[in-house]
């Protein structure tokens, strides 16, 4: 798919020069705009209300600096933000990432799939993102305890239950979670479900931690099965050994795959017996080690040195869940020739344009994040209106609704990609989908 629509063109050109330098912002604007080129030229009145242009810029950015005391007693100062997207159809919802590589281009692209992805659960969420260059790894409990209160003592101003909800993202856990509410609470005087993914004894929801895992895999099998597949006795490959890909192991597994490679930023293993769960919980929830440590528990498992090559085992279905643009146009190209036919993202735009063209060309299913990983954000909401109630649903109950839910995003971008001449084209269908809703809301308000 080609962006050819001159108004289109024009622009994803201002976007480009408005924003310098944020590639991924480009990258994600111009997936949605070659998405939507069908929706403009089908109904004017999304060109003649300027929506399109409305909806590429955020309401709002916020960059602030972020001072702490490290264990030594010296200062540090990172960098934080919080970009607020939108807001047509609710407060704004996204997560916070800690991370070195983190920066507004990288938050704006985050918070614009935010956007679609939010639309997509039905729920009423806007989209923001935000987060820090700021890295725990090496990093004691006392000095990630002083970041979070510094970084939440400049956040707190900028977000509220009816406002902006933030939520946790890479390296941001319940931990983090914790020590950010605490210090919200602390300077507010108030109790209040201005976070999510907060622990089970302070206003979280049961499943909110299985949730991005569970649902890839509930949005996955519902594309499976759509296409006269399932999970069951497929080899699977997830990379990274996080939340999202430790969850998405469990639930494919109990779908009937077997998961024989997973990751971290070091290196990958593989076991051609299937990955034993409970170790990699082990290493990496416990003793929060490098996922190496997997061969002291399965010394017949292979360990190699960079992550890209999980790439290069043979599997059915993949489901990167790592970061952004980590299966590129050569990766994907080896996928392909060793008979992968789904890939389904777990992370955020975890496949490079070229990777996704690869897709396509070799009829391979694929899963666009901004649908398939939305069963995190979906439990957020769900978690939101719990507070907002003063209630706690039972694990079976959340997890139904992200059943629900999930089915309910791949039925949908199953409709508008037929709806709009591109059946199977699932990440049209979830960019058009997603943008309907947002927009028409936009209109409506003339906001």
């Amino acid at each position: 798919m080609e962006l050819t629509n001159e108004y289109l063109l024009g622009i994803q050109k201002k976007v480009e020069e408005k924003n310098p330098s944020e590639v991924e912002f480009h990258q994600a604007a111009k997936e949605v705009l070659m998405s939507l080129q069908p929706v403009v030229e089908k109904d004017s009145k999304y060109i003649e209300s300027g929506v399109i242009e409305r909806i590429v810029e955020p309401e709002r950015q916020i960059m602030f600096r972020v001072p702490w005391v490290d264990d030594n007693g010296k200062i540090q100062v990172n960098r934080g933000f919080r970009v607020q997207f939108n807001s047509a159809i609710g407060p704004y919802k996204g997560g916070l990432r800690f991370h070195p590589t983190v920066n507004l281009g990288v938050i704006k692209f985050l918070g614009f799939e935010q956007i679609f992805k939010n639309s997509l659960t039905t729920l009423p969420m806007g989209g923001g993102k935000g987060g820090s260059d700021f890295d725990p790894k090496g990093k004691s409990e006392g000095e990630i305890m002083r970041f979070c209160q510094s970084f939440m003592t400049e956040l707190y101003r900028h977000i509220g239950p009816d406002t902006d909800v933030p939520a946790g993202d890479i390296n941001v856990g319940g931990r983090e979670i914790g020590y950010m509410f605490g210090q919200y609470k602390r300077i507010t005087n108030t109790f209040a479900g201005v976070l999510t993914g907060k622990g089970l004894t302070f206003g979280g929801s049961l499943a909110r931690t299985e949730a991005t895992g569970y649902g890839l895999c509930y949005f996955t099998e519902n594309m499976l099965n759509a296409n006269g597949k399932s999970f069951k006795g497929q080899t699977v490959v997830i990379s990274g050994s996080g939340n999202v890909a430790i969850y998405a192991h469990q639930k494919a597994t109990e779908l009937g795959a077997k998961v024989v490679a997973m990751c971290d930023s070091n290196g990958y293993i593989y076991d051609k017996n299937g990955i034993d769960l409970d170790a990699i919980k082990q290493i990496k929830e416990v003793e929060r080690k490098r996922i190496k440590e997997y061969l002291n528990y399965h010394a017949d498992a292979e360990y190699h040195e960079g992550c890209k090559g999980i790439w290069t085992v043979p599997c059915d279905i993949a489901l990167p869940s790592a970061t952004q643009n980590e299966i590129d146009e050569e990766s994907a190209k080896i996928l392909a020739a060793n008979g992968c036919y789904c890939v389904s993202e777990g992370s955020n735009m975890s496949s490079t344009p070229g990777a996704i063209e690869v897709y396509f060309a070799n009829n391979m299913l694929y899963g666009p994040a901004k649908a398939a990983n939305a069963g995190g954000v979906a439990v957020s909401g769900l978690e939101m209106s719990q507070n907002s109630e003063r209630l706690s649903w039972s694990f079976e109950e959340v997890d139904n609704k992200l059943k629900d839910i999930m089915k309910n995003i791949f039925d949908n971008c199953d409709e508008k990609s037929k709806m709009y001449g591109m059946p199977g084209n699932y990440m049209a269908g979830a960019n058009i989908a997603g943008f309907l809703k947002v927009a028409d809301a936009m209109i409506a308000q003339a906001n």
